[in-house]
């Protein structure tokens, strides 16, 4: 049991961690397109970024892929980018269609967020010969954060849409722009620096 919480904390920790902000950006930038009522695509919308984030983890800490962490540490932000310019050029759009491109920007790119933490991760496990279970258990860390993250961004929107009676697409663009600025100047530092 000790090991369970162990690797579900760290999952927790992963997403929570609030000085390595990317994921939570990115979050923000996925979520911010959907509203209280559709909280059932929001849940896909997690655990499709979960998924995704826990198969490179698997291929990694089975050693079946070995990416440079530099080149990821790059990508990352630039997933987050491409989601905010997403946003602010679908905001008159066929809701469904855009939102479903959500969806598999959450697989795509969860493939990408995970590669950042699979050398890491590698390193947490070691050379334990169960490799499966603290996977299935970091990643049901990784999707409780998630959930926190995004109800916290679903509350703010409808608190904002509801009572101080602030437009979806304003709140869209505000948010996706703000999303932009945070992710360009990370670009920025992991180019040049």
């Amino acid at each position: 049991m000790n090991d369970f919480t162990l690797y579900v904390k760290m999952g927790l920790n992963h997403v929570l961690d609030f000085t390595a902000y990317d994921h939570i950006l990115f979050l923000v930038a996925l979520c911010v397109v959907f509203n209280v009522k559709e909280w059932k695509r929001v849940l896909w919308l997690v655990t499709l970024f979960t998924v995704g984030h826990s198969i490179t983890l698997a291929l990694s800490a089975y050693k079946i892929l070995n990416i440079d962490v530099a080149l990821i540490e790059f990508l990352i932000p630039v997933t987050i980018f491409i989601t905010g310019v997403f946003n602010i050029f679908h905001l008159k759009r066929e809701e469904a269609n855009a939102n479903n491109i959500n969806l598999i920007f959450a697989l795509i790119f969860g493939l990408i967020h995970g590669l950042g933490f699979s050398n890491y991760f590698r390193m947490m496990i070691g050379q334990e010969e169960d490799k499966l279970l603290p996977l299935i258990e970091f990643a049901l860390g990784i999707e409780l954060a998630q959930l926190i993250i995004v109800s916290g961004i679903l509350l703010i929107g409808f608190i904002l849409q509801k009572f101080a009676k602030l437009k979806k697409q304003y709140w869209i663009m505000a948010t996706s722009i703000l999303v932009l600025i945070i992710s360009a100047k990370m670009i920025w530092e992991r180019i040049f620096w």
